[in-house]
């Protein structure tokens, strides 16, 4: 599926938005005294596939330069 460069910016304003989101809820549990380490670690990994994918969105919006 080819994306335009409109549908692209759509979809890393949407996981840069979610990436922020996951950071408050982890943040939000780390601060209650007892919390489910197993739930943290999940949603640090699904983070980490969010930072991922912004990444590559990144990297398809930006044109390699040739120097």
């Amino acid at each position: 599926m080819q994306w335009d460069q409109e549908q692209l910016k759509a979809k890393l304003a949407e996981l840069e938005l979610e990436h922020r989101d996951l950071d408050d809820v982890i943040n939000n549990l780390m601060n209650q005294g007892d919390f489910d380490q197993i739930k943290v670690g999940r949603l640090k990994k699904r983070k980490l596939a969010l930072k991922d994918q912004i990444t590559g969105l990144r990297g398809r919006l930006i044109p390699d330069i040739i120097a």
